[in-house]
């Protein structure tokens, strides 16, 4: 689709596309004072959007007219691309410092998501297996909402306000859809819709531009704040397959691809083809090797690493017959485990190859906030009293992390839940239910008021009464069965 489009800039001219762009955009600027938002990611479209208001911007001010700020959000998942985050961490801070120094109200702002909704803190913490097509629950956790939380606040304030984000008709046939669906729905000329905030309209200024026009405008048009576009550029040529950019602009500077930064951990998509070829086409990005083997871990469907219950403790089945029709539920403890000590390896392994870069030095994967989080789930969520993860951080990043004794210090330590399991055998079943009996009980034990006892035994009985998976399957066959039988003879007496 891409290559079948013509340059937005044929009709006028390069430069006097621009000139009449920044025109239009400073004259819609100008009509209210609600305040305007660059949705900024640190990409090739973003930054031309960027670029595109800041020049709105110089304009309104040599033209002596009174300009409203400018807000830039970036959102930082925490498990952005190391390189790519590093890229927008410079920018920002270098757009802060010289629109401050030519004095245009420009304001960064690095958005992250909630603790409670973090990458981590859900796998490793709460279980949630890796991201995929039918469980897609990063991205409304750790982009849609920190952004939305923003614009929610500003709206707020001022009644409506502007998205700038750089969408484009020829990123896709779907994008291109899309964007004319909301065109037709527009109640205002230029805007359009917000897809999820009522008092948010987006203004799309390249929603025509091809890819060819973006870096052409990136590369004629040098970032004001003095971020270097040619090195984004060099940072797309370098994941991009093979290295190959398909257009050559001058002599110097080759135009680039679709290439797509993203997080690295993302399992969205069978193979991660951007840090692939980062690593393979740049001898200097060997370090992020560790980053993709973990990734290519989380990526592989091995349901054993799973528990064969759903988070409250059901049996969901596929099919008729057989456990392999299952659907698998959160991953188990020992999981859960073992992804904290791979993630902290990996960090460890990267801090000491020789290629890391100076500024990635310290480059921390999870954090202590993160780490905290973790933690309290595993304890008083998940009921998991022994408190096992200072003990791994300790042996696989010593010195790394400190952690406060728990609010709330349990009763049971480690030598008494060995008894305890000993005490079960290899009753898996048995153990969980006794442990987490146990500990309701003793959490209980001084309260005046036992409100929510009975109810947080209701919720042990219901997860952890089966014998064991075998006995877990039968029962939600049988449980289907009667539900099916009844669903029969329901029209029949219906008709009666």
């Amino acid at each position: 689709m891409e290559n079948s489009r013509k340059s937005f800039f044929n009709e006028l001219g390069f430069k006097p596309t621009i000139e009449k762009l920044v025109d239009l955009t400073a004259k819609l600027y100008l009509e209210d004072d609600n305040p305007w938002v660059v949705g900024y990611s640190g990409g090739k479209d973003s930054s031309a959007c960027l670029q595109l208001m800041w020049r709105v911007l110089e304009k309104i001010k040599s033209e002596n007219k009174a300009i409203k700020p400018l807000h830039v959000i970036t959102t930082d998942t925490l498990v952005e691309n190391p390189v790519v985050a590093t890229w927008v961490k410079t920018s920002l801070n270098l757009l802060r410092d010289k629109a401050k120094e030519k004095g245009l109200p420009i304001f960064p702002t690095l958005l992250t998501p909630n603790i409670e909704e973090t990458f981590w803190v859900n796998l490793i913490g709460k279980g949630y297996p890796a991201p995929n097509t039918k469980f897609r629950w990063c991205t409304e956790r750790m982009k849609i909402r920190p952004s939305d939380r923003f614009l929610r606040k500003i709206s707020s304030e001022s009644g409506e306000s502007v998205l700038v984000i750089g969408t484009r008709k020829a990123e896709s046939a779907n994008r291109a859809i899309s964007i004319r669906k909301f065109e037709k729905k527009a109640t205002r000329e230029n805007f359009q819709k917000h897809v999820n905030l009522v008092n948010v309209v987006s203004y799309l200024p390249i929603k025509d531009w091809t890819n060819d026009d973006v870096w052409l405008y990136l590369l004629q048009d040098a970032a004001p704040w003095g971020i270097n576009n040619k090195d984004l550029l060099s940072m797309y040529q370098g994941a991009t397959d093979g290295g190959e950019c398909p257009l050559v602009v001058d002599s110097s500077t080759p135009s680039c691809g679709d290439s797509r930064f993203g997080c690295w951990v993302c399992t969205l998509v069978k193979q991660d083809k951007s840090m692939s070829a980062m690593v393979q086409n740049d001898s200097e990005k060997s370090w992020m090797e560790p980053l993709l083997q973990l990734r290519n871990d989380l990526n592989e469907k091995d349901h054993s690493k799973r528990d064969f219950r759903r988070l409250k403790g059901f049996v969901k089945l596929m099919g008729p017959e057989g456990d392999e029709n299952t659907v698998p539920g959160p991953y188990t403890k020992t999981s859960r485990e073992e992804w904290l000590r791979k993630l902290l390896r990996a960090q460890k392994k990267i801090r000491i190859n020789e290629q890391l870069p100076k500024d990635l030095k310290k480059i921390q994967l999870i954090n202590q906030e993160e780490l905290d989080q973790i933690r309290k789930i595993w304890f008083y969520e998940k009921l998991e009293t022994d408190d096992v993860l200072p003990k791994i951080c300790e042996e696989e990043a010593k010195g790394e992390y400190n952690f406060e004794p728990l609010e709330d210090s349990h009763v049971f330590d480690r030598d008494i839940l060995k008894i305890l399991k000993e005490t079960c055998g290899d009753d898996e079943m048995i153990f969980e239910i006794s442990r987490n009996l146990l500990e309701v009980e003793r959490k209980h034990f001084k309260s005046n008021r036992r409100t929510g006892l009975f109810e947080e035994f209701e919720d042990i009985f219901r997860k952890s009464f089966y014998k064991d998976k075998t006995d877990a399957i039968e029962y939600a066959k049988q449980k289907k069965k009667i539900k099916d039988q009844i669903s029969k003879q329901l029209p029949l007496e219906n008709s009666q």
